[in-house]
């Protein structure tokens, strides 16, 4: 049912069907809104898009990079830097609505270097990010780290622009980056963000060598600021004619305001030296009086040299002054442009003798070509091409539309055509980007969405003369397929003339001519653009079927068809005439029914009739006239083949505009002040009202609707002239835009009534609340847009009395109305009214009243009563603003109660509202007798709850209370009874469980032995680099990244001279040695900084490895003399000096050959054989115990009985994997209580034994299924068949939950797309270890029914002796590789350092053999051995669980005993870890002494020796790290304690005056004698110092 709007004034009457009709004609020539338009979108706003030759499309979106294809299919995604994370996560702030070009957090996305022979094409990003920072990418593969990158490239404010292009410099063979931007902002707020550095301050435009490391600019490569100039906002940057123009305007942050004229800066393309050309200010001011002083988007059109650009007038910030004339499109001859540049000091600082203008000169401004200039509301980007000759623009539009501009022959701009409107009207992007293969598409930009757009409609065009008459040179007529289409859509191609285009003209189009051509025929004959051979003409009776004629084309020559002049054919009206061409055919049909009714000979040849000249009528062609008049019949009406076009417009004509709203005509003054509404729908509106004076006055007027400046105005008779200050209009649709509105009085002058907006239909999103009640009255809302156009609502049943609306542009809010009739729930449909057209917008569910059952009044102080209304629970979401509560008591006395909240529990839902401000509220609450409730238009009167009298309780208690001692009396008594059963049966169990489990850990340790495995493949060795950086960064995996990039192909002459002039200072000793003492003095330099500095300087010092191991002799000598005065035996025991890490790093460098070719293997052996032995028992999941470990911590003790199940595994054939070597089908074990993840890892591991290769796809992209004869099930962790425990908590699924049994078949599966990284379980998550409150429920399996089932940890401490017995010979063979000599000789580095312990040891006079043992132990075992030992993942390509590190202590732990002089006195109360070992210890002791003593026995090493090993060690780690990174980094500690340093210097220098000249540059690692070896140093046994 139709209901009306509140307070809508009456309605005229209105032609009938007129707007109904308007709307189906604008339905049929709306553009396309996305049949097969792809769209790619993005987590957050776009901020920049670039189109590759060769490699798709790439957007960069927040910290985001993402490639995609053509069709916008996704491809890659990089965080800015490679940082971990996701695309979805926000950044620190949200761009705007409308952003200005290049505000945003990607400020450039250049691909470059393309097609350049030889060398792959390069991406170039600039980010806001670490003060402007820029990435150089290869363009092909994203997922490759950046080549290059350097800050203070870009802006680094989101709302400062940037602008930049690359070019090749052909003098230098390199290219550059011609870059603009914003650097600095007046913004206090954003003065924190980033702070340029000086350089950058007052650059506005700089020239960057992109093959440089950091991007530098050297001072001759930049261009400033004027002093005192305000900022420039960059819009674009392009190269033309050898130079690079930069269009900007001078923009003030702070106010938000254009302070001058928007201008175009020039440069020249050179290398190396910023030569400034000029500047040049630009006009765009036609039809706005103050001017355009913002420039929104700017386009090359290069083929043409022209540029285009957007201007726009200031809108304010929520767009209040925006009017039809905001905007322009305007067109520069760059000619023009160039010539027009001067070298000034007007917003760019410049030499005096380039000064060319005098004090107080303005920039010359250039005009546009007037004849191009479009003047729109709200324009927001263009991109302009040449297309066969014609210049076409797209132009993007703030309300979602794009447009299309075909310039005429003199640049003339047409009206422009929208082939496509956003749905949801985001403005586009300032950036329009082509195909770069296909010039049928353009990319759209629009908020977070990229679209491909088809750059014409070409089939709207029905006719071949109204496709060749739109003069789109995108379309053209294809003959095969009849209809208007792109050229690349018509088939048969390789034949021309089957497509016409807008060069051949409309005139070529075929048309078929019917006439009489003699007294006895009448002649069919075809005229146009294609090829006669072949072709074939039938002319048939439409009414009988009857062929009247049918020829042939003869001698290449068009067919033409004869038709006889016969009695009989006077009688055929309608004939059908076809022409056929091969492949295709055209046709027309002719009617001859009215001939003789038609009085004009025009009309009467373009029918197909005969013109009677003599008898001056139109005649059947069939028909007999006078002979004479058959010779020139065709040329009596040439305009009969001519187009036909429809007369004006009644009331159109010429006419004039004036600006004031007043009008005279003769005496009479009329005048105009306003129009409503001013915004209506593109369906156009049937009563817009215009108010003023004299109307009554006027015989005729007129209202004209001037829009887009290129395209015809409107021109509307008044409707209805209510009055003398009131009349209406009927608008008729039209598209989006906002359009000047003027009223013509009696042809006087135009009056300025204001604008009219044109927008889009009304979109529903959400209404709230869905469901209501059928009495109706509840307050309602619908959330969209544009609501402000619409009529009134229609529902689809009948309601009871009107219902008002009250609508804003984004809400609509009205009172549910009532159901006439309704049974039951009922969903009643909400649609909007615009005219005559009814808009969908959901449905509104009707559900029973509300019930009521009763209230309390309660008071807790005198002048405040509670009172709680309860109902039955039910779905309405009732606000304060639909209910009314009076509480009546006494005689018939009311208070209004004020609602507080609605609680909802499990049987009721309660009202809770309060009286304030009240006396005697205790009175009050107890005569209350009823409450109204009035729920919208409900009202209700509910029944105060019954409350039993106080005596009935007090004859009650009494003999409740015997009746409870009783019954409290008999189940004490039961329930003792029971609790005796329940204890006796529960010590059986676990006395039978003990029993149990006990004897299966004897036959276990006496039977059972693992299959190790000698043959397990490749051992996955890191390689040196990866290895060096996790022992160097065990805990600081943020610096790893920054050594890890390719260095062999840096740039010898890009390092920074202040690191070549530091890597000198370090190399000198005395400087270095002073400095890590300095260092270690200050009370915040942390051990976490000693061990970083540490490691930044064995990176530094990698290749000058005999100057570093001087370096630490020198600073382990210091250190004894520390520690000889305390506690030698602590010496290297704790990582609290540089030193002591340095020795750590040192080992790890000169023994990773070692630990690689004897250790590796049998340590590799070791992890493989543990993770063996823990796997075939049940591992818990959630936390990672097993019944099967070392550690008696991460024993699985609650383990629940399980068995083996041998399963059929078949594995889909991938394109990973294709090998026909392959065996797809394995047998693989299992455990019943294995989750599908376990299970999966068991049959991937089972696969690579098999096979020794794995499958080629990793665990998350893979799913199994059970196959059970025709029947197919997916096996999931999680499903709806899960277990969910009493409190909530999600039993994974196993193998035995899905019953599976031995032989069953499982296959394995690549999964489409969208599988998830590895699943975090959470705390509502069990598997083995079930949550208190089941551990000791009743057991539902099969074998234990009705029992209980106990665990003691104590139990099962037999499987740690298991593991140990399982694992034992390989623990000897990996400690027997460690403590042995190879060819009976140690390695170089533990005998050398061994020998120094010795020899310093002996200097210092200590007797004592245990201080030389401890100090050996803590240099080699503990610093490096046992730091290998707990960390596999530092030496091979694994992941270390919790479980196996657990493991792994409780060995280092053994391996560190047998180095320990102290006998162990150990107890039976003795920590598991220590007595699993404890046999073992004395057995490894002795060996270990045996090691000893084997290396002291050794001859001792030559100084030659060493040096040649550390030599070669050097050469080998050349190129592996960035040495400048841990330069830099040690250069930040001596700066952060610089002050203290240089004192320690200096104090050397006056104390020390025997090495004086050992503080200049002459590094002592660089002044050896060739060989690296300090002079004077040679032969010393046991030192390189």
């Amino acid at each position: 049912m139709e209901v009306s709007r509140r307070k809508a004034p009456p309605r005229p009457p209105r032609p009938a069907a007129l707007l109904p009709l308007l709307a189906y004609l604008l339905a049929l020539a709306a553009p396309g809104r996305g049949a097969d338009e792809p769209v790619w979108r993005s987590q957050q706003a776009i901020g920049a898009i670039a189109v590759s030759r060769e490699d798709g499309v790439f957007v960069a979106s927040g910290s985001c990079l993402d490639q995609l294809d053509y069709s916008l299919e996704h491809r890659l995604s990089r965080l800015y830097r490679d940082q971990a994370g996701n695309c979805s996560e926000p950044v620190p702030l949200t761009p705007p609505a409308r952003p200005r070009p290049g505000s945003s957090f990607s400020k450039l996305l250049l691909p470059y270097r393309e097609g350049a022979a030889g060398l792959e094409g390069l991406l170039l990003t600039g980010w806001t990010f670490d003060r402007g920072a820029c990435e150089v990418r290869p363009l092909g593969n994203l997922s490759r780290s950046s080549l290059r990158n350097g800050t203070e490239v870009v802006s680094c404010h989101p709302q400062g622009s940037t602008a930049g292009v690359v070019y090749y410099a052909n003098d230098t063979q390199s290219w550059y980056l011609a870059v603009a931007a914003t650097y600095v902002l007046p913004e206090s707020e954003t003065a924190s963000r980033c702070n340029p550095a000086a350089s950058d301050r007052e650059t506005a435009i700089a020239l960057k060598d992109t093959g440089k490391r950091s991007l530098a600019t050297k001072e001759t490569g930049r261009l400033k600021l004027r002093d005192g100039g305000s900022s420039l906002h960059f819009v674009d940057a392009f190269l033309w004619n050898g130079s690079v123009y930069f269009p900007y305007y001078p923009y003030n942050y702070s106010r938000g305001a254009a302070t001058g004229w928007p201008s175009m800066a020039r440069i020249a393309k050179s290398s190396e030296m910023l030569l400034f050309q000029g500047q040049a200010a630009l006009h765009c001011g036609r039809g706005q009086p103050d001017g355009r002083r913002l420039l929104l988007s700017s386009s090359l059109v290069e083929a043409l040299d022209v540029w285009a650009g957007v201007f726009s007038a200031a809108t304010g910030e929520d767009q209040e002054k925006r009017s039809p004339t905001t905007t322009a499109l305007c067109l520069f001859r760059m000619s023009e442009i160039q010539a027009r540049t001067k070298i000034c000091r007007w917003d760019f600082e410049i030499d005096n003798n380039e000064n060319n203008c005098k004090n107080g000169d303005e920039p010359e401004r250039v005009e546009p070509i007037a004849s191009s200039t479009l003047i729109h509301s709200d324009l927001t980007s263009v991109y302009g091409t040449v297309v066969m000759n014609r210049t076409v623009l797209f132009l993007g539009t703030g309300d979602g539309q794009l447009l299309k501009v075909i310039l005429g022959e003199n640049l003339a701009s047409n009206c422009p055509e929208v082939i496509y409107e956003i749905k949801e009207e985001t403005p586009v992007f300032y950036k329009l980007v082509p195909h770069p293969k296909k010039n049928i598409y353009i990319y759209l930009t629009a908020g977070k969405e990229v679209r491909r757009i088809r750059v014409a409609n070409c089939g709207k065009h029905k006719s071949c003369w109204e496709c060749l008459a739109a003069t789109d040179p995108h379309c053209g007529w294809c003959h095969s397929l009849q209809r208007c289409t792109f050229k690349e859509d018509c088939e048969h191609l390789n034949n021309s003339e089957n497509w016409l285009d807008i060069l051949s003209g409309a005139k070529k189009c075929p048309q078929i001519h019917l006439f009489r051509s003699s007294k006895d025929k009448t002649t069919v004959t075809v005229v146009g653009s294609f090829s006669p051979r072949h072709s074939e003409c039938v002319v048939k009776n439409v009414d009988t079927g009857r062929m009247l004629c049918k020829g042939k084309s003869v001698h290449n020559e068009t067919c033409t068809c004869n038709i006889p002049t016969r009695t009989a054919y006077k009688d055929v009206l309608i004939v059908n005439v076809t022409f056929s061409f091969g492949s295709w055919r055209v046709s027309k049909r002719f009617n001859f029914t009215n001939c003789s009714s038609l009085r004009e000979c025009a009309g009467c040849i373009r029918t197909g009739c005969a013109w009677c000249k003599s008898e001056r009528k139109c005649i059947h062609p069939f028909t007999a006239c006078d002979p004479s008049d058959y010779k020139r019949n065709q040329d009596l009406c040439p305009v009969a083949f001519q187009k036909w076009t429809p007369p004006k417009t009644a009331g159109g004509g010429r006419f004039k505009e004036n600006m004031s709203n007043r009008t005279t005509w003769g005496l009479q003054v009329f005048s105009v002040k306003s129009i409503e509404p001013q915004k209506i729908s593109t369906l156009g509106k049937s009563n817009v009202t215009v108010t003023g004076a004299n109307f009554t006055e006027a015989s005729n007027i007129t209202m004209i609707l001037k829009g887009t400046s290129t395209c015809d105005k409107d021109v509307i008779q008044v409707s209805h002239v209510l009055n003398s200050t009131h009349m209406q209009f009927s608008l008729p649709s039209s598209r989006k835009e906002m359009k000047d509105v003027c009223i013509q009085f009696d042809g006087g002058d135009c009056a300025s009534v204001g604008s009219l907006s044109y927008i889009a239909l009304p979109h529903c999103s959400l209404i709230y609340p869905a469901t209501t009640w059928i009495s109706g009255g509840q307050n309602i809302t619908i959330m969209g847009r544009n609501f402000d156009v619409i009529d009134n609502l229609i529902f689809s049943q009948e309601v009871k009395g009107n219902v008002s609306e009250y609508c804003m542009a984004n809400y609509c809010r009205f009172l549910a109305p009532s159901l006439k009739s309704s049974k039951g729930p009922t969903n009643v449909t909400v649609k909007l009214r615009v005219q005559e057209t009814a808009l969908d917008c959901g449905s509104l569910q009707y559900l029973d009243d509300p019930r009521f059952t009763g209230y309390r009044a309660e008071s807790e102080v005198d002048t405040e009563l509670e009172v709680k209304i309860q109902k039955e629970n039910d779905n309405f979401n009732i606000s304060k603003e639909d209910i009314e509560i009076t509480l009546f008591y006494g005689k018939n006395k009311s208070l209004n109660c004020s609602f507080e909240n609605i609680t909802r529990n499990q049987d009721l839902t309660t009202i809770f509202c309060k009286i304030k401000h009240i006396t005697a509220a205790n009175s009050i609450a107890t005569s209350s007798k009823k409450v109204h409730v009035k729920l919208g238009n409900l009202k209700l009167s509910v029944e105060r709850e019954s409350v039993l009298s106080p005596w009935y309780f007090l004859i009650g208690l009494p003999i409740l209370l015997v009746f409870v001692i009783f019954v409290a009396v008999g189940v004490t008594r039961h329930k003792s009874k029971e609790l005796s059963r329940k204890q006796s049966q529960q010590l059986e169990l676990l006395e039978s469980e003990l029993r149990k489990e006990i004897r299966d850990g004897f036959a276990e340790l006496q039977m059972d032995k693992l299959d190790v495995v000698d043959s397990f493949g490749t051992v996955p060795f890191l390689d040196y680099k990866h290895f060096a950086l996790r022992t160097f960064f065990p805990e600081s995996g943020g610096f790893t990244h920054i050594f890890t990039e390719d260095m062999h192909n840096r740039d010898a002459s890009d390092k920074n001279e202040s690191l070549i002039a530091l890597d000198a200072l370090i190399c000198n000793k005395s400087f270095l040695v002073t400095v890590i003492h300095t260092l270690e003095k200050q009370k915040n330099f942390s051990v976490k900084d000693r061990c970083l500095f540490a490691s930044f300087l064995t990176i530094a010092l990698q290749t000058k490895l005999v100057y570093l191991t001087s370096i630490l002799e020198v600073l382990t000598r210091d250190l004894m003399e520390q520690c000889s005065n305390m506690q030698p035996k602590l010496m290297l025991r704790r990582t609290e000096s540089v030193v002591e890490k340095l020795l750590t790093n040192w080992m790890s460098v000169c023994l990773s050959g070692f630990l690689r070719e004897t250790v590796g293997e049998p340590f590799y052996l070791l992890v493989t054989t543990l993770n063996q032995k823990i796997n075939k028992g049940p591992v818990d999941v959630i936390t990672c115990k097993a019944l099967y470990t070392l550690n008696e911590d991460w024993l699985l003790w609650q383990v629940p009985e399980f068995s083996t199940v041998a399963l059929t595994v078949t594995f889909e054939k991938i394109p990973e994997n294709e090998s026909a070597d392959v065996c797809r089908n394995i047998s693989v074990n299992v455990l019943d209580c294995d989750t599908i993840g376990q299970a999966k890892e068991k049959i991937f591991q089972a696969f690579l034994s098999k096979n020794g290769s794995p499958y080629g796809l990793q665990l998350n992209e893979i799913g199994l299924e059970l196959q059970v004869g025709t029947r197919h099930k997916e096996l999931l962790d999680i499903d709806s068949s899960s277990v969910i425990l009493e409190d909530g908590i999600t039993k994974l699924n196993t193998i035995g939950h899905y019953e599976i049994s031995n032989g069953s078949t499982i296959k394995v599966f690549k999964k489409i797309a969208n599988f998830t990284s590895d699943v975090e379980y959470t705390e509502d998550h069990c598997h083995l270890i079930l949550p208190d409150s089941e551990a000791f429920q009743d057991v539902q399996g099969k074998r234990h029914r009705g029992k209980h089932k106990f665990k003691v940890k104590e139990m099962y401490l037999t499987k740690l002796l298991s593991t140990k017995v399982a694992i034992h010979s390989v623990l000897e063979k990996l400690f027997r590789s460690i403590w042995s000599l190879p060819n009976s000789r140690a390695p170089f580095a533990i005998k050398y350092f061994f020998d120094f312990l010795d020899a310093q040891a002996e200097n210092k006079k200590i007797t004592d053999p245990d201080v030389v043992h401890i100090w050996k132990t803590n240099s080699l075992p503990l610093r490096f051995w046992v730091n290998i030992l707990k960390n596999p993942q530092f030496v091979f390509d694994i992941k270390k669980t919790p479980h196996i590190d657990g493991c792994l202590s409780v060995i280092a732990q053994a391996f560190m005993d047998a180095f320990s002089l102290t006998e162990q006195q150990l107890g039976k109360e003795a920590p598991t870890n220590k007595l699993l070992y404890a046999k073992d210890i004395p057995t490894y002791k002795e060996e270990v002494k045996s090691y000893y003593k084997a290396i002291r026995d050794l001859p001792p090493l030559s100084s030659s020796e060493m040096e040649e090993f550390l030599t070669q060690e050097s050469k080998k780690h050349e190129n592996e790290f960035n040495e400048e990174v841990a330069l830099t980094e040690i250069y930040k500690y001596i700066i952060k304690y610089f002050d203290e340093v240089r004192f320690s210097i200096t104090f050397f220098k006056k104390t020390d005056t025997d090495q004086p000249p050992e503080f200049g540059y002459k590094a002592s690692c660089r002044s050896q004698d060739g060989s690296g070896i300090p002079q004077g140093q040679k032969g010393r046994p046991g030192s390189l110092s």
